[in-house]
């Protein structure tokens, strides 16, 4: 049978040669597995060049450098080389899931008003054992589709697949956006009513823990994204301006929670400087947010009390002035 489906398939890459090697095995697997159409692989690479193309030999793979640092970059440089007829994706730390690409072909041959359909992702642990059932389940289409992915609803990159012919439609991943640059290019489809969804787990998600310098810069990306996204088309998505409000507080919760969490711990173990430098980047982009934590007895408010009673009576992690100013009474 003479397969003329070619899906090219975008690997963005940077140092990180064992978990590649288990990122283009498992796509060789996936088109092991009888799907009707040949895969293109393409490595954009901006990071350990010789390696990372021995590599690429040994798995078929196309190696295309990216000169500029970013997954975005890598992601261009990629594109920009690909011949099949569909684009699909894969980070290199995660992993494809048998099963994903013929529904996703199959959903983009019965709508051709569509250029792109994403699918549902697998939280994982570090090591790659599932420790979440598939998401998103039902995200809606349309209107309701594009809020919900203002709302929190999170379109894993390595679930879609596109029409190579997107690239004209709405151009490459904007470079400018690290950590919210697939979250910017979705939406840019979603925008244009141009993107589906079809409830297939596709994809191994590997968690693992941000650091705060990360998250700083992803949520500073991350709302210039909604911004950007949100206020031109205000009007057809929310009702009030409290509703996208709620959207808001809602795409930036996951960054809410690790800075509230980190402050939590340092009022435990910590000292009020502690507490108050992971308070920043809350009280700089989700102030209400923050300041409803004070009106009811939520865990933030009960663990800033107990310290504040702990510090006062110089106990650990008081600052010096009070431990001072108790030793001279």
């Amino acid at each position: 049978m003479t397969l003329t489906r070619r899906v090219s398939v975008i690997v963005p890459t940077f140092d990180r040669l064992a978990m590649l090697r288990e990122a283009l095995a498992c796509i060789r697997d996936v088109e092991g597995s009888g799907i009707q159409a040949d895969f293109e692989i393409l490595v954009g690479d901006n990071g350990l060049k010789e390696k990372t193309q021995l590599l690429c030999l040994e798995y078929g793979a196309i190696y295309v450098p990216a000169h500029v640092r970013g997954p975005s970059s890598a992601r261009n440089a990629a594109m920009g080389a690909a011949s099949g007829d569909f684009l699909a994706f894969l980070d290199d730390d995660d992993a494809w899931v048998r099963g994903h690409i013929e529904p996703h072909l199959a959903y983009l041959d019965a709508h051709p008003e569509h250029d792109a359909v994403f699918g549902q992702a697998i939280y994982t642990d570090p090591d790659l054992n599932p420790v979440s059932a598939p998401w998103p389940a039902a995200p809606g289409s349309g209107d309701d589709l594009m809020r919900n992915m203002l709302s929190g609803v999170f379109a894993q990159i390595g679930t879609v697949v596109a029409r190579r012919s997107v690239i004209d439609s709405i151009g490459y991943f904007d470079t400018r956006d690290m950590g919210a640059e697939d979250v910017d290019w979705l939406l840019r489809l979603a925008t244009k009513k141009k993107l589906g969804f079809v409830a297939t787990p596709c994809v191994l998600f590997r968690g693992r823990a941000p650091t705060d310098a990360q998250e700083r810069l992803r949520i500073r990306f991350a709302r210039q994204v909604f911004l950007r996204h949100a206020l031109p088309n205000a009007l057809r998505l929310w009702k009030s301006p409290f509703d996208m409000m709620r959207s808001y507080h809602k795409q930036l919760f996951h960054f809410y929670q690790h800075f509230t969490q980190k402050a939590i711990r340092c009022a435990e173990n910590g000292s009020p400087g502690d507490v108050v430098e992971a308070l920043k980047v809350p009280a700089l982009y989700l102030p209400l947010l923050l300041a409803s934590e004070f009106v009811q007895p939520r865990p933030l408010r009960t663990a800033l009390l107990a310290a504040g009673r702990r510090w006062l009576n110089g106990g650990a992690g008081s600052p010096g002035w009070i431990v001072r100013w108790r030793s001279d009474r």
